[in-house]
């Protein structure tokens, strides 16, 4: 079995979302970017976009508006100005 990512999304007033998936899309300031388990660590601004949750076949994607994402040994957090879900697929 392959190794999940730790991924939790965070806006102001609540988290949003927080589990272990296999991979994570979101819009970079310089670029959109995928992260997966055992990514090397980083730390990007946010622009305005979509964030995508991938867990096996299932989809979830949330709007994000600015903020920060931050890789670490331990997972990816995204710390949003605003974030809330789009859509489950």
């Amino acid at each position: 079995m392959a190794a999940k990512l730790s991924f939790s999304l965070v806006a102001p007033e609540r988290e949003v979302f927080s589990g272990l998936v296999d991979q994570v899309d979101a819009p970079g300031v310089e670029g959109d970017f995928g992260v997966l388990a055992a990514h090397a660590p980083f730390m990007t601004a946010l622009r305005e976009g979509t964030v995508t949750v991938i867990d096996g076949s299932s989809r979830r994607v949330f709007s994000v508006k600015g903020g920060f994402a931050d890789v670490t040994p331990a997972g990816l957090t995204i710390l949003a100005e605003e974030a809330a879900e789009v859509s489950v697929q």
